[in-house]
């Protein structure tokens, strides 16, 4: 014991002890969350049981139970449509403003900065602000498209079933959007300005300049943003909870949201962890499909 004191005072072996440190947090704190979570989608778990160490076994009777469910095929739906939608817009308008932001002119670090204030905020208090930007009644939203003459009558985004899921996809929309606009702006920045200068003197326009730079020199910024925004917006719940709470009858519940729904309101936390462990899958094999590609553009 002495012998291990002395070397890690001197400093042998500290960078070994933080890595062991490191491990057992995440084994801790993340890995037995998972492992137990697992464990019980097997399992018949409620609220009178939950605190006890012996759960009787259901085998699979817990994942029939959910892909029976009437209102699996919906959340399916609903889920699919705010995952695409949402990092689809998110990429999209936030490699527009990074490369807008990328330009020279005064001031355009600090606008992009700006930008900032919106993703650094809770998601509860996102969510509180759009639900006011999105009332019916004195909503901005609803004001301002009827003061475009886009519509005659106001939209009732939060509770028409043709809306809701769309009115959190905006919100969500929003809040993502800088953080893909800061990470492109790196990818940018680290594109050498060389590049462009010799393709405008060989006589490249601007959008021959993206296509043929820009966009391969930015594949695996891209890969990444992409993969970032799948497992982000997977874990998206504050947004839901505060604006539709996955109404009306369900038109806006998502994956997530419903896993949340039969853990902590119908108390079947054995379905809950069913869906809790699909979303794992999807996001371990997004995961894999983004180191896979990294390795192979690496040995390219």
């Amino acid at each position: 014991m002495t012998r291990l004191i002395r070397s890690l005072r001197d400093g042998i072996g500290f960078d070994t002890l933080l890595i062991i440190l490191a491990l057992f947090y995440l084994f801790v704190f993340a890995g037995l969350p998972l492992i137990y979570n697992v464990i019980i989608s097997f399992q018949r778990v409620d609220v009178f049981s939950l605190g006890t160490l012996w759960h009787p076994n259901v085998g699979f009777e817990n994942y029939e139970r959910v892909f029976n469910d009437p209102l699996a095929r919906r959340v399916l739906i609903n889920t699919l449509i705010f995952t695409i939608g949402s990092v689809a817009l998110q990429f999209t308008l936030g490699f527009a403003a990074a490369l807008f932001f990328h330009q020279r002119f005064p001031g355009a670090t600090w606008f992009r900065g700006l930008f900032l204030a919106g993703w650094i905020m809770p998601g509860l208090v996102v969510g509180v602000l759009w639900n006011w930007l999105l009332s019916g009644d004195f909503g901005v939203i609803n004001h301002v498209l009827k003061s475009m003459g886009w519509i005659d009558s106001a939209i009732f985004w939060r509770s028409d079933t043709a809306w809701s899921l769309y009115a959190v996809m905006m919100a969500n929309v929003w809040y993502g959007m800088p953080f893909n606009m800061i990470l492109l702006s790196v990818g940018l920045a680290a594109i050498p300005d060389d590049l462009y200068e010799a393709a405008e003197l060989d006589g490249a326009n601007a959008w021959q300049r993206f296509w043929t730079i820009t966009l391969p020199m930015m594949r695996s910024t891209i890969g990444a943003v992409l993969a970032l925004g799948v497992i982000f917006t997977l874990q998206q719940f504050d947004l839901f909870a505060a604006i539709t709470q996955g109404g009306p009858a369900g038109s806006s519940t998502v994956a997530q949201y419903w896993s949340w729904e039969l853990s902590f309101r119908e108390f079947d936390f054995g379905r809950g962890a069913v869906i809790s462990v699909m979303m794992i899958v999807v996001v371990l094999f997004v995961s894999l499909i983004y180191v896979r590609s990294t390795r192979a553009e690496t040995r390219l």
